[in-house]
C-alpha cells in the first residue's frame, strides 16, 4: 500500500462497532420503521449505510489528508452531479455573450469550484488552480451508482462502474454530456485572470468508462462507487480480494465505523449544503 497509516479493507473495529450500534440506539427514532423515520433522524442514515441492498445516498468521509496520493484533490458529495443534472437544460438553453460565456449555471457552482462545499469536507482550493483531481459519486435514474474522476490537467473524465450492464454506452454519453461541457465551462467562467482563462478552451472534456474492475451484486453499487474513489484517491489498487461480491455488508459495516469515529454527527449533513442552493431546483 502507498501509505500504511490507513487501511480501508482493515478488519473492523468490533469496539467501535458496538459502540455505533449501541449510540444509534439512543436515538427516539430508532425503532420507527424506515419509510416512517425521519431524515433528520441519526439513525436513517446509518440504517442506509449498513443495511445490505439497501439505497446507499452518500458517505460522509473524510479521512485524514497525509493518507492520500496528492495534496490536489477533492472530493463531491451526491447534489453536485444531482444539481448539475436539473439545471443542465437552463445552461443549454442559456444565450452566453460574445466570448461564449454568461452561461446559467447551477446553483452551488462557484462553492465547489471554490472548495467551499461540500461542508463536510472543505478542501478551501480552487479547481485547476490548487486541484487537479476531483472525485464524485453519480446517480443514474435513482437507480444506480457511479464513481467519476476528473482530471483537470488532462480535460478528460474516467468512470468506474460497478454493474456495467445497468447504463448502455449511449445512456452513459447521455449521463456524461453534463459534465463534459459543464465542468470546462466552470473553470473558464470562473478563472480569476484572463491569464488562467487562457489556459482552458471551450472544447469539452472527454471520458471513458473502465470495465476491468470488481463488479458488485444489485444494491451495493454505491458502496462500491465509493471504495473505488476512496482507494484510488489512497493510491490503492482495486483488488478483487478486497471486492468480492458477498463483502458489500462488511465494506457497509466498515465505512459506517470509520465515517462514526471522525464525523459521528454525519447525519446531519444530508441536506446542509443544499438549503442554500434549493433555487437551482427551481424553473
Amino acid at each position: 500500500m502507498l501509505y500504511p497509516g490507513y487501511n480501508p479493507f482493515a478488519p473492523i473495529d468490533k469496539k467501535k462497532l458496538k459502540e455505533l450500534a449501541d449510540w444509534v440506539k439512543t436515538c427516539p427514532h430508532y425503532r420507527t420503521s424506515l419509510d416512517k423515520k425521519a431524515r433528520t433522524s441519526r439513525t436513517w442514515w446509518y440504517h442506509i449505510l449498513r443495511t445490505s441492498l439497501e439505497w446507499l445516498e452518500d458517505c460522509r468521509y473524510d479521512a485524514n489528508p497525509q493518507h492520500f496520493r496528492s495534496e490536489r484533490m477533492c472530493f463531491l458529495d451526491h447534489l453536485f452531479a444531482q444539481q448539475w443534472r436539473f439545471n443542465y437544460k437552463g445552461f443549454k438553453d442559456s444565450v452566453p455573450d460574445q466570448n461564449g460565456l454568461g452561461r446559467r449555471l447551477s446553483g452551488g457552482a462557484w462553492n465547489y469550484y471554490a472548495g467551499t462545499i461540500p461542508s463536510f469536507c472543505q478542501s478551501n482550493k480552487v479547481w485547476g488552480t490548487d486541484i487537479d483531481d476531483v472525485y464524485a459519486p453519480v446517480n443514474y435514474t435513482d437507480t444506480h451508482w457511479i464513481a467519476m474522476w476528473i482530471l483537470i490537467p488532462k480535460r478528460h473524465i474516467v468512470i468506474w462502474d460497478s454493474i456495467c450492464s445497468s447504463i448502455s454506452p449511449e445512456e452513459l454519453d447521455v449521463v456524461m454530456d453534463l459534465f463534459l461541457y459543464m465542468i470546462l465551462y466552470l473553470l473558464v467562467e470562473c478563472a480569476s485572470s484572463d491569464e488562467q482563462r487562457a489556459q482552458y478552451s471551450l472544447e469539452p472534456f472527454t471520458y471513458e468508462r473502465l470495465t476491468n474492475i470488481p463488479q458488485a451484486r444489485a444494491g451495493d453499487c454505491g458502496v462500491y462507487a465509493l471504495k473505488y474513489i476512496e482507494c484510488h484517491a489512497l493510491g490503492m489498487p482495486f483488488s478483487k480480494k478486497d471486492f468480492p461480491k458477498p463483502n458489500g455488508k462488511t465494506m457497509r459495516d466498515k465505512m459506517a465505523v470509520d465515517i462514526f469515529k471522525e464525523l459521528p454527527n454525519a447525519h446531519e449533513f444530508e441536506n446542509k449544503d443544499n438549503d442554500a442552493n434549493m433555487g437551482a431546483y427551481e424553473g
